[in-house]
């Protein structure tokens, strides 16, 4: 089956495209132009003509109606005049002019005086070569004068101009074709460039960059933005690989000491207590299950790229008292009315979260408040944060010195959760010093 035309059309390469298309635009324009040119050309050598012809037309007549005339008649510029009585005779012409025949019959001759226009006479049945712009004015007496030029030359001249511009016009276009060849490929070496330097890059090359132009225009833009995008992409894929270390390391620790326990109590089955082993297997177990669960929560967030499951008005208050009530030991000390944006479950698992961490680190009391403005804030009197590690503890897997027992059950992945979800939201979470102990601060924009 035949290729049809569009479809070899986008099969074509950009630089045979735009060249075609340029190529074509022009010779459209060229075209059109060398079109009007002719016309216009033509309109002001016959308007020149006629007004010549008019001028010694009228000189004619006002020697005819002063009795004057002079036979023959003499012209200057080769104009051809002949004087016609009121019963038909011609009376007076110029030298070399037919004095039988009218170059005008009398219905011919009325015509052009109604409308007071030249009108184009083929000479040849006067013996005259080519054609002639004919005038005819009313002289008195009932005399009529008939001025006629020929146009023989500027027919000539016409046609050596179309002849000029037949010829002239297609090497222009193949000129300038060549020429938006030579540049569109200029223009486009630079993309060339970054298509080479895209196909570089590899797996074992990810630090490569696309080369940039010095020129600021659009491709320096493209070439600027992608080498942005690379660089999230490297930063994101560094984050990825450090998380898939990082959860390699923390899911060793559980698996090695759940094989040791078993392997100790099948090696010496009589003297083991099975329901410590229980115990400690399940404990365990505990803290895969929650590692998994962080786990899978900061995959989601990263697979939504900073966006909230869902954007529909959440009572944040019954939030915040829903998820207190689960903690016998966590006071709420105020409670006002907010309504944010967002997904209820996420904003739970945020608080659920920080009052996870200020009950481990506590030591007497954990209090929370929520205010009007959004502001949510989970106060214990533990030890707190020094404050250069303040920032630090919000990165995944980070346990300080004081809580880097993993029998405190702790993932290291809690407020990492808290951050990347409190930003989904459009707000933002610090860790401040509650003298004794810690404040962490969560602010919301409510909705209006």
């Amino acid at each position: 089956m035949a290729e049809s035309p569009l479809i070899w059309w986008r099969r074509q390469g950009l630089r045979f495209r735009l060249t075609v298309a340029a190529s074509a635009v022009l010779a459209l324009a060229l075209a059109l132009s060398a079109s009007v040119l002719l016309s216009v050309l033509e309109r002001a050598l016959m308007d020149t003509v006629d007004e010549s012809t008019l001028t010694q037309a009228q000189a004619v007549r006002v020697a005819a109606d002063a009795g004057t005339l002079t036979s023959p008649i003499t012209t200057h510029d080769g104009t051809i005049v002949q004087v016609i009585d009121a019963r038909g005779r011609i009376t007076h012409v110029t030298y070399g002019t037919d004095r039988l025949v009218p170059l005008l019959d009398a219905g011919a001759r009325a015509k052009v005086l109604a409308t007071g226009e030249a009108t184009l006479l083929d000479g040849r049945p006067y013996a005259i070569p080519g054609f002639l712009r004919a005038i005819v004015l009313s002289a008195d007496h009932g005399q009529t004068v008939v001025a006629a030029r020929p146009i023989g030359e500027i027919q000539t001249s016409l046609a050596t101009a179309g002849r000029v511009l037949l010829v002239g016009t297609p090497a222009l276009i193949v000129l300038l074709a060549v020429a938006s060849w030579l540049m569109i490929g200029r223009t486009l070496r630079p993309i060339a460039a970054l298509r080479r330097g895209a196909a570089d890059i590899t797996h074992t090359a990810r630090s490569r960059r696309l080369p940039v132009p010095q020129s600021r225009d659009e491709v320096h833009s493209l070439a600027t933005t992608l080498n942005d995008m690379l660089a999230r992409l490297e930063e994101a894929e560094q984050r990825q690989r450090a998380l898939v270390s990082d959860a390699a390391h923390e899911l060793r620790s559980p698996l090695a000491s759940i094989r040791l326990q078993l392997e100790v109590a099948l090696g010496h089955p009589d003297g083991q207590d099975w329901q410590e082993t229980a115990e400690g297997v399940l404990e365990d177990t505990m803290r895969l299950s929650r590692l998994a669960e962080d786990l899978l929560a900061l995959a989601r967030l990263d697979e939504r790229g900073g966006v909230p499951a869902r954007r529909e008005p959440v009572d944040l208050d019954e939030v915040v008292r829903r998820t207190v009530d689960r903690y016998a030991e966590v006071r709420l000390t105020a409670c006002e009315p907010v309504v944010v944006r967002g997904d209820a479950l996420d904003l739970g698992r945020v608080l659920t979260n920080l009052l996870d961490n200020a009950v481990r680190h506590t030591s007497s009391k954990v209090e929370v408040a929520l205010t009007a403005d959004g502001v949510l804030t989970v106060s214990d009197d533990g030890p707190g944060i020094p404050e250069a590690d303040r920032e630090r503890v919000f990165n995944r897997f980070t346990r300080l010195d004081s809580g880097r027992s993993r029998d405190e059950g702790g993932t290291g992945l809690g407020l990492a959760i808290v951050r990347e979800t409190v930003r989904a939201h459009g707000g933002t979470v610090v860790l401040e010093d509650a003298s004794p102990g810690l404040r962490a601060v969560v602010r919301l924009p409510p909705t209006i």
